[in-house]
């Protein structure tokens, strides 16, 4: 069987912008596993019935069948560690879960109320409602008013960055001199707004500006060719 992963898509097939996605679709280019990446859309729970839930990313890897990004990337460093790791030991893995946190629960919060509109006009026209309603109950506004206040709100988003910018001021990657699965997970942060939004995150000068062309580009550009906007 064919490795393959499945991986939320808008109404074109081809704009994948799911942060937790791009995590993995990075991982396993680190590893230089070759992989078909499946197109998935919301609420097409019953197509990821055989993984046991109703999120993408899921991997299945010849008999095998991985979902949530942590996992697989846990799964990816021990099922093929002859290949490149993606955490560089358990120290480093044991940092990079933080990194994984830190993510998920102090920047995406900041970051979705500023592209969730934008996102809205890339996804099928028939799971706009469920878009809608979802995000908008968990966010306690419309999306219009969140929208609306997104140029004050990037400056509370551009601060929250400052540790990553701290590290990248003494290292090209906040891995080291390589990029890592640190790197892919937030990466795939900044992957999820550029996808699906024009929406302007960073001033030229931060190192973060620059770190992140320096990830698009990483990979064989990988993420940089990908369908999204000018950063």
């Amino acid at each position: 069987m064919a490795r393959q992963l499945y991986d939320l898509a808008s109404a074109d097939p081809a704009l994948r912008f799911s942060p937790y996605c791009w995590r993995i679709r990075l991982a396993l280019a680190h590893k230089g596993l070759p992989v078909e990446t499946i197109p998935w859309r919301f609420t097409e729970t019953e197509r990821l019935a055989f993984s046991g839930q109703g999120l993408v990313p899921v991997l299945v890897d010849g008999e095998r069948v991985v979902h949530e990004s942590w996992a697989i990337a846990e799964y990816l460093d021990a099922a093929y560690p002859d290949r490149p790791s993606l955490f560089g030991g358990p120290a480093a893995q044991a940092v990079t879960r933080f990194v994984n946190g830190w993510a998920d629960a102090t920047l995406h919060p900041a970051l979705a109320p500023m592209i969730l509109r934008d996102l809205l006009d890339v996804i099928l026209p028939e799971h706009r409602a469920y878009f809608r309603e979802s995000r908008e109950r968990r966010f306690g506004r419309t999306l219009e008013a969140m929208a609306a206040e997104r140029d004050q709100a990037v400056t509370g988003f551009r601060r929250l960055l400052q540790p990553l910018r701290l590290v990248l001021r003494a290292q090209p990657f906040l891995a080291g001199a390589a990029p890592a699965y640190a790197d892919y997970i937030l990466l795939g942060t900044f992957q999820w707004a550029r996808c699906v939004s024009g929406f302007r995150l960073l001033e030229g000068d931060d190192p973060v500006h620059a770190w992140r062309a320096r990830m698009l580009d990483a990979h064989d550009g990988l993420a940089g060719r990908a369908p999204g906007h000018e950063v």
